[in-house]
């Protein structure tokens, strides 16, 4: 029984899932839009949504301090200076008013190797 197993494995060890997440995040954040299979989406979509609310909460500190621990916090979880500056500058006051659900997941039929479900995984 899978009780209280929350993420999905995808195959890989969990250092490399967890290198393969932050590397897909970061690119959907340089980028916008992601084309990848549906697990490795939906299971990214968990952490994009932390690391933009992190980016707003950097945002609406008005403490410098605080500030800086936000964007301490998103760059432990990113590891890509670039993707937290644009996390923080641009993607964090785009999503002020917005209560969670900043990306979405639409499917994109199936790959042509595997018949792998393919999904573009992008920001709202």
């Amino acid at each position: 029984m899978r009780h209280l197993v929350a993420n999905r494995k995808l195959g890989r060890t969990s250092a490399h899932r967890l290198a393969m997440l932050r590397n897909m995040v970061a690119s959907l954040i340089e980028h916008g839009r992601v084309t990848t299979t549906l697990p490795k989406a939906k299971e990214a979509r968990r952490f994009a949504e932390r690391c933009i609310t992190l980016a707003k909460k950097a945002n609406a500190a008005t403490d410098p301090a605080k500030k800086l621990h936000y964007n301490r916090l998103a760059m432990q979880q990113l590891h890509d200076l670039k993707a937290v500056k644009k996390l923080v500058a641009e993607v964090g006051p785009k999503y002020k008013d917005r209560v969670g659900g900043y990306t979405r997941i639409m499917k994109a039929g199936f790959r042509l190797g595997d018949r792998s479900p393919i999904a573009i995984f992008e920001l709202v």
